[in-house]
């Protein structure tokens, strides 16, 4: 539909014809605890640089009331696809629109939800990328930046929390108003409501005569588990770290951070009103990994209130401009702060960020980091593992190729200069480039514009001495999946190159030589001559983007010794490379698995136990031979209660070992022991059973229909939240029942009055890899209702569905098949179509791996 899906093209036109001042918006909540609509009332003021031309503004609303333009009424009735036309447009401009709104249960716009707990109402707003105009008439685009003023009026006793700080209500009886003050020059889709019955802690940030109020909100339900002083210690964290490298202070008059329920994303970096998922407010003992990705994406979107708020991108093929500098600015911060608790952030960059980059990389979607959006559709399914995650990879490339203090000169300028205002790509590099005194046009063209890929692999000649007679590094550009657009390029590199030896059972870095790479062969003559040592590590700090391989003898080594490596960040990169090996069919899946199985034991890092873990299913679930895969399951369900029980009572890796053995156990004494850990029969010392465990326990116990119903209202009885309710969902829809995979499929695809989450739950259910066959039914149903999905739903709802709900279980050719007839007869929208293609390939890489898999089982 042209006008809800705007276009680049017509954003331009309307950028060059309006400048926007200000709006003042009022809203009427005092009804939100009925739902249904509020009344929206929105006045624009604006400038034409052509009087007498046409334009529009956006708006999405069950019905319009009044418009008024320059004083003259304009028919309601022209309200029509998401648009108001304003025509014969004066040189000054006064728009007044009176709407009625509707609130969402999916996420968008202005989302209405009822704790079940107190039966309280509470509502937020999530605006990116074009839904303000759900909530308010605007011109929904990131470069036609004003100053907005909201008024609400909200039953009394209620919070409200908006970009400026809140006022004192006004007023008597069921309902009171608020009047903000007007923000600075923001776009429309970094403002933000929140309000209802939240609580709140307070602090301030001070930093010499500096005084910024700090907040920290949730529900009351879940205030018990808020730890409101870590979050501020993190935050300060920040603002300090952040103001001394950006050299620009804190741009907003307060900072709030909002713990918000069901919330689509980690976190929105709306200006002074952060909201985040209250699923970060944890009600159940979680790893360390947990706290650090927490601690994360506080940073990452304080980062933001520079990067993307202050400075915003000018129209959204720059997205990477504002995710890329916040994951990079997030773990460059972890690392570096002074009081961190995660110094250790590049490893879980590595680990964690960087293999979601390589596969989004290698999916027949991949693109260039900036990327070419033609329209809202576009963007709305590009936040993806390239513009955050290789995006950040690039930037700390950068950042080795120029020094970090020249990167972060051009950033203190780029602010300076662009303040409140909207960029491109050429002003970021324009600045580094003067700050650096490098030429960044080539480097930004081979990193920035292009898409997939590179290998770096050494290449050596060891005499029979053990001395290295020559040594190079081989870089490959594997062809772009089939379906990318442009071509493979070999792209210049700066790494390190570590070697370690083996010291008393550990791998000891013993030198490191860094140096530039270029083309398709790079010689190293700073190591011929020298004893060869146990391994050779391409990339060592993870300087730049590309996946590494090991020669021959470096992997036997790593093989035996992985988790003797004594830092945290060469072992991560050597199971990032053998994971990657193994989706790329170079690894057969159950050697992954003796690799898991012979290093997980000796690995200290939480986190890479965790990815490792959540890979070796996988690994299990798709890419191992059919024939095999009951007995690799087998084997790692084993080893998980073997680590289990000898896990240090209360550790990070018992609780971590606790949840994979949920995930696989199957024999009747693993079952027995998740069984009895549930009812209290059965104790491991230091392991909590707690909220949250319990639900993983029962949620495997349905799946393998040991729990029945009675089991899910029991325990929905002791945890009745809107967490656990959604939890009941999933324990439900997992069931082995053709009763319970038909009732997920008519609430979920023929009805539609789920909320986000509980639909999400229902799907996380429903796909049960031991129930293949009591899946493979809905295959043909999928097919049949994608496209229906995609036109009537939104954004967030249908693509829960689409990916969700592809039969990703059935891999086989047939599946293949079925899904190019869809594409080939359903003309499916670009951005439908990039879904299932993604979808699609991941059919295909597991084809190719159980091909892989099932020839070593002939070793």
């Amino acid at each position: 539909m042209p006008g809800t899906n705007l276009t680049r093209e017509e954003a331009r036109t309307r950028a060059d014809l309006i400048r926007v001042d200000a709006y003042d918006i009022e809203l009427d909540l005092g009804s939100a605890r009925e739902g249904g609509t509020f009344r929206s009332t929105t006045v624009v003021r604006f400038t034409a640089t052509t009087p007498g031309a046409d334009s529009f503004i956006d708006l999405v609303a069950p019905g319009v009331e009044e418009i008024t333009l320059n004083g003259a009424a304009l028919d309601p009735a022209s309200f029509a696809d998401s648009r108001i036309p304003l025509p014969g447009l004066a040189a000054e401009n006064e728009l007044r629109v009176v709407a009625d709104c509707s609130y969402s249960n999916s996420g968008e716009g202005l989302h209405r939800f009822v704790d079940p707990v107190d039966g309280e109402t509470y509502l937020y707003t999530q605006f990116e990328v074009p839904d303000a105009r759900q909530v308010f008439a605007n011109f929904e685009q990131p470069d036609l930046k004003a100053t907005f003023a909201f008024t609400v009026t909200a039953p009394t006793g209620w919070v409200v929390v908006s970009n400026s700080p809140t006022p004192e209500p006004v007023g008597e009886g069921a309902t009171q108003v608020w009047k903000f003050e007007p923000t600075g020059r923001i776009s429309s889709y970094i403002t933000a409501l929140v309000a209802g019955p939240y609580v709140g802690v307070f602090d301030t940030y001070e930093n010499g005569e500096q005084r910024v109020p700090l907040a920290v909100y949730c529900r009351p339900s879940l205030r018990e588990y808020l730890d409101a002083e870590a979050i501020f210690e993190v935050t300060k964290q920040g603002f300090d770290y952040f103001q001394a490298k950006f050299d620009y202070p804190y741009p907003f008059p307060k900072y709030d951070q909002l713990f918000v329920p069901e919330f689509n994303a980690g976190a929105m970096e709306n200006a002074g009103a952060v909201t985040l998922r209250d699923q970060y407010v944890f009600r159940s003992k979680v790893t360390d990994a947990a706290y650090e990705s927490r601690a994360a994406t506080i940073l990452h979107e304080l980062a933001h209130m520079w990067f993307g708020d202050l400075v915003t991108m000018e129209w959204w093929n720059d997205l990477w401009l504002n995710e890329s500098f916040a994951t990079f600015a997030e773990a460059v911060c972890q690392a570096e702060a002074p009081g961190s608790k995660w110094p250790h952030s590049w490893t879980t960059f590595a680990n964690q960020m960087k293999t979601w980059a390589y596969r989004q990389d290698q999916l027949p979607s991949t693109h260039p980091i900036m990327a070419d959006i033609n329209d809202l559709e576009d963007v709305q399914v590009n936040f993806d593992g390239i513009t955050y995650a290789k995006g950040a990879s690039v930037l700390k490339q950068l950042v080795a190729y120029v020094g970090q203090d020249a990167f972060f000169e051009g950033v203190r300028a780029y602010f300076k200069r662009h303040a409140w205002g909207n960029t491109r790509l050429s002003d970021l590099l324009g600045a580094l480039e003067e700050a650096s005194g490098r030429d960044l046009k080539a480097w930004s063209k081979s990193w920035l514009e292009t898409a997939g890929i590179n290998v770096l692999r050494p290449s050596l000649v060891v005499n029979t001495d053990g001395d290295i007679e020559s040594f190079a590094v081989l870089q490959d550009a594997p062809a772009l999946p089939a379906g990318a657009k442009g071509e493979a390029v070999l792209r210049p590199h700066r790494i390190a190159i570590g070697l370690y030896e083996l010291v008393d059972g550990s791998l000891v870095r013993t030198d490191r030589i860094e140096l530039d790479l270029d083309g398709a062969r790079t010689e190293v003559p700073e190591l011929v001559g020298r004893h060869r040592p146990a391994v050779v590590l391409l990339n060592d700090d993870d300087l730049t983007y590309a996946k590494i391989r090991l020669d021959e003898d470096s992997m036997a080594v790593v093989t035996e010794h992985l988790g003797g490596f004594t830092d945290s960040l060469p072992r991560a990169l050597c199971w990032a490379s053998a994971w990657d090996m193994t989706r790329d069919g170079e690894l057969a899946a159950r050697d992954y698995l003796a690799l898991a199985l012979s290093g997980l034991g000796r690995e200290s890092d939480i986190g890479v136990v965790q990815s490792v873990q959540r890979q070796v299913k996988l690994a299990l679930d798709a890419y191992t031979d059919p024939d095999w895969r009951e007995q690799g399951l087998a084997r790692w369900a084993a080893a998980a209660e073997e680590h289990l029980r000898a896990a240090e009572p209360g550790s990070d890796h018992q609780l971590a070992w606790a949840r994979t053995l949920a995930a696989v156990a199957r024999t009747d004494g693993q079952l027995d022991l998740l069984a009895g850990l549930l009812d209290g029969t059965v104790e491991l010392k230091g392991l909590a059973v707690d909220t949250e465990l319990r639900w993983v326990l029962l949620s495997r116990l349905s799946a393998t229909g040991r729990a029945d119903e009675a089991a899910i209202v029991a325990e929905l009885e002791r945890d009745n939240t809107a967490a656990g309710q959604e939890h009941a969902a999933s324990c439900r829809a997992a069931r082995p029942t053709a009763e319970a995979k038909a009732a997920v499929w008519a609430a979920v695809v023929e009805a539609d009055n789920l909320t986000n989450y509980v639909q999400e739950a229902m799907i996380a259910g429903f796909q049960q890899s031991d129930q293949r066959e009591l899946l493979a039914p809905y295959a043909e149903k999928y097919f049949a209702a994608v496209k229906g999905i995609w036109e009537t739903r939104s954004h967030e709802i249908s693509q829960q569905i689409i990916v969700g709900l592809y039969p990703a279980l059935q891999v086989s050719e047939a599946t293949l098949a079925a899904t190019d007839a869809w594409l080939a007869s359903a003309e499916p929208a670009p951005a439908l179509r990039r879904q299932v293609v993604e979808s699609r390939a991941g059919i295909e890489r597991a084809l190719k791996a159980q091909v892989v898999d099932k020839a070593a089982g002939g070793r």
